[in-house]
């Protein structure tokens, strides 16, 4: 008897092996529909694996995160049948799963085009009517790349010829589509009804560019029509405010070939970025923050010290001179340790909170630069505390009201938090780990919110809460970090006495708020198209003049708006007034002040807001008051 207990505890009995198929049946003919694939104690399978023993079982559906992934799964195996039917010369190598969607890797002898993605996106159609079986099969690895090598597969008889000897091969077969792959699959191809293909790049075959570069097709899978309608809603919204195209537009910064990965920030976006340092400036003064500066390169035995020659080399920018080696600084951690310990540091002075606006610079792969997201010199909004053992809560739990209403204060309200846990490559004792992942999770929980855990994705010297925020379309991205570090600080030889007199070793939080200024500033961008509110925008009033005659007048408002601390500049051009203001709209400045000679006469201003709204005239005292109020709602005028 095979006893099978379900997610509502209650159990399915049989006389003996059952396929997870057969259990949803059981269980109701509707569910059995549905059924995509099965989770049999924790461990995702298709609907056709037999249960042998008692077990746990869900059965899992379009409804479940886990089933959108076999949906998208198995769509990259529709994409891949469809190129072969089509190209049967063209070679698959391998389609993963990724946020969203899925891609196929493949070689072919020409550049797909997007008339031949709108072809292999209905042959997938028709495929998918066919409503073919998808069986799973397992096959000797020998047998299985010799089965593809007669096939012209070079690539997956590669892959399998990595595979230890004694090692069946699961391979998943669709009509007369093979692949290799773990799975698991959705049982039929008529169960993948919502797909788009969406676009075509470039990829070296196992990321390496000395290999040959292949043909990525990028493709989107949903359980459900709408859902996809609204992912692809915010894909075209999304690149209506791409930051690099906003960038380019609001005349905010550029980047060039002579310097890749590395920013050149126009006058426009410089003020940005000043808004925002400034305002974290005041964070750091409020909350009782000392602002320091450090050395951009320091001598290699300090970075091997820490751990990071061993743990972070490949991602570090190096120099010499007269005979030693440096780094250029990935992080700005270590110079922090070097600043407590110039002096006794006493345990009355704990926590000791450093703060710096430190530039550092990671040689990230030319292929995963992208815009302010992703660059290779960047500044962090930097701190790091030092504390004792007994602080650690108090410290994180206030780190989190801070942050949060930080990014209240950007105009984000959704903070999404997580706990990343000890990764494979580390330093420390795991006692020590044990010590840190606690104090984190114990501060989250102090802080009323609820939190997941990400396995194995901590720092190397230490576990890590994230805090990502969702911007105004629902994308999400982490910036914000605090991670406990029990190990570089006794590395340094950071120490401090004790109430008992003794030398002890501090723990060190590394905290930022924003991350790194660029990617923060590419977010903002982003999140708010382009229309920063007041407060960030590079220029926050245009006064614009109807005539010649209004020039002075014009003039004048602009200077006053400047003394009374507002970003104002005059546009006094010989052009007609409907111009001059799609022209400035198209700059997303918050007002727009239009002046007359009705204006000049009565001392007034016409003032039309960003979203085109008419104010009317009013007196340039009542403006200046809306100004001040708007920009005070934040506390940073």
């Amino acid at each position: 008897m095979i006893n099978v207990k379900l997610p509502d505890g209650s159990v399915k009995s049989f006389a003996g092996p059952v396929a997870v198929a057969e259990v949803a049946l059981a269980i109701g003919a509707g569910l059995a529909r549905a059924a995509l694939a099965g989770r049999v104690d924790g461990r995702i399978v298709d609907t056709s694996h037999r249960i042998e023993a008692d077990a746990d079982l869900a059965i899992i559906t379009e409804r479940d995160a886990q089933g959108i992934e076999v949906l998208r799964h198995s769509s990259a195996h529709l994409l891949a049948h469809a190129v072969k039917e089509l190209f049967p010369e063209a070679q698959v190598t391998i389609g993963p799963v990724i946020e969203n969607g899925f891609y196929y890797d493949f070689s072919y002898k020409r550049p797909f085009t997007p008339d031949d993605l709108a072809a292999i996106e209905k042959k997938m159609a028709e495929i998918a009517k066919r409503d073919l079986p998808v069986v799973r099969k397992l096959m000797p690895r020998d047998e299985a790349a010799k089965f593809f090598r007669a096939q012209g597969e070079a690539y997956k008889a590669e892959i399998i010829a990595a595979i230890p000897a004694d090692q069946d091969i699961s391979l998943y077969e669709q009509g007369n589509f093979v692949d290799l792959c773990r799975g698991p699959h959705v049982p039929s191809t008529g169960r993948l009804k919502v797909f788009k293909l969406m676009r075509v790049a470039g990829a070296y075959w196992r990321g390496d560019s000395k290999n040959e570069m292949l043909q990525r097709i990028y493709g989107t899978a949903w359980g459900k029509k709408e859902d996809q309608d609204a992912y692809l809603k915010m894909i075209e919204e999304a690149e209506k405010r791409d930051h690099r195209r906003l960038g380019t537009q609001l005349d905010l910064y550029h980047m060039q070939d002579e310097a890749p990965g590395l920013v050149f920030w126009h006058p426009k976006g410089w003020t940005v970025w000043q808004g925002i340092e400034q305002y974290m400036r005041r964070v750091y003064r409020d909350n009782g923050y000392q602002e320091v500066r450090c050395p951009q390169i320091l001598d290699r035995s300090l970075w091997e010290r820490t751990g990071h020659w061993e743990n972070y080399r490949e991602n570090m920018f190096t120099t010499a001179s007269e005979s030693r080696d440096y780094a250029v600084k990935p992080m700005n951690c270590p110079g922090h340790i070097l600043v407590f310990n110039k002096g006794v540091r006493s345990y009355r002075e704990l926590p000791l909170r450093y703060g710096e606006f430190g530039s550092c610079h990671r040689n990230e792969p030319s292929g995963a630069l992208h815009g302010l997201m992703r660059v290779r010199g960047f500044v962090q909004d930097d701190g790091h505390i030092f504390c004792t053992e007994d602080q650690i809560l108090d410290e994180c739990t206030a780190f989190t009201v801070l942050l949060q209403k930080v990014y209240r204060d950007f105009g984000f309200q959704n903070v999404i938090y997580k706990v990343a846990t000890r990764p494979a490559k580390r330093i420390g004792e795991d006692a020590l780990w044990d010590k840190a992942e606690r104090a984190l999770t114990e501060a989250l929980g102090r802080s009323g919110v609820e939190f997941e855990l990400s396995p194995g994705e901590g720092a190397f010297y230490g576990p890590k809460i994230e805090y990502s925020l969702k911007d105004a379309i629902g994308r999400v991205w982490q910036c914000g970090t605090i991670q406990v570090d029990f190990n570089m600080p006794g590395r340094l030889g950071a120490e401090y006495v004790a109430a008992d007199n003794t030398r002890k070793t501090p723990v060190m939080l590394h905290r930022a708020i924003v991350g790194s200024m660029e990617r923060f500033i590419g977010i903002l961008i982003e999140n708010h198209a382009g229309a920063f509110p007041l407060w960030l925008a590079p220029q926050q009033v245009v006064v614009m003049s109807i005539s010649e005659h209004q020039a002075d007048y014009a003039e004048g408002v602009a200077q006053k708006l400047r003394e009374a601390g507002f970003r104002a500049s005059a546009d006094l051009r010989n052009e007609k007034i409907s111009y001059k203001i799609r022209e400035h709209s198209l700059q997303k400045l918050p007002y727009q002040v239009v002046v007359g000679e009705k204006e000049k006469q009565a001392g007034n201003v016409a003032v039309r807001t960003r979203s085109g709204e008419d104010l009317g005239a009013m007196s340039f005292e009542d403006f200046v008051a809306r100004l001040r109020m708007e920009a005070e709602a934040l506390g940073t005028a």
